[in-house]
């Protein structure tokens, strides 16, 4: 049995009901980042979000864009972000967190920002997007693995070395003071 075109019970295409998970999951995970005080768990759902955002790549036609999300965010920088926490012994927030005290400000900031990006989106010819994103992501693949794989891999071993610099500072000395 084939699956049809869209789907049977709301009638919308599969594309835009993925489109609207990916960016419920991805909006819900980003204000557990930035509303929890347990670090741990910010950060595990900082991978989630990384996650839905790589989903929505997929979506645009821009694969290779959503395996850097996937290598370099959720596999490098999260994993290092949760190590980093995990070596530190305070595990959880204060009481008052700083920024509840910018909350103001910050809403503010928020709406403009809101709006900015609701201009853009309208303002934006969405027709030709994907074509684009594609022919740019094949350009990008083949100058990265092609043209500059050198300083590709040598990001890479710099990489490596921040992260093996990071455990060896965050360890502690058996009989140190902390």
């Amino acid at each position: 049995m084939a699956i049809p075109d869209t789907v049977p019970i709301i009638g919308a295409g599969w594309d835009d009901v993925l489109f609207v998970v990916f960016a419920g999951v991805l909006l819900g995970a980003a204000l557990l980042v930035v509303t929890m005080r347990d670090i741990i768990r910010c950060g595990l759902a900082m991978i989630v979000s990384f996650g839905a955002l790589a989903g929505l790549y997929v979506l645009l036609g821009a694969p290779l864009i959503a395996a850097a999300q996937v290598l370099i965010y959720i596999g490098a920088i999260s994993v290092l972000i949760l190590f980093a926490i995990m070596l530190t012994q305070t595990k959880a927030a204060p009481v008052r967190l700083v920024f509840q005290s910018q909350a103001v400000p910050a809403a503010v900031l928020a709406v403009v920002l809101a709006l900015v990006v609701a201009l853009a989106a309208v303002g934006t010819d969405w027709g030709a997007v994907p074509e684009r994103l594609a022919t740019a992501t094949e350009a990008l693949a083949g100058l990265v693995f092609r043209d500059y794989i050198l300083p590709f891999e040598v990001v890479g071993v710099l990489l490596l070395a921040a992260v093996v610099g990071a455990v060896f500072l965050a360890r502690r000395e058996e009989g140190a003071e902390g």
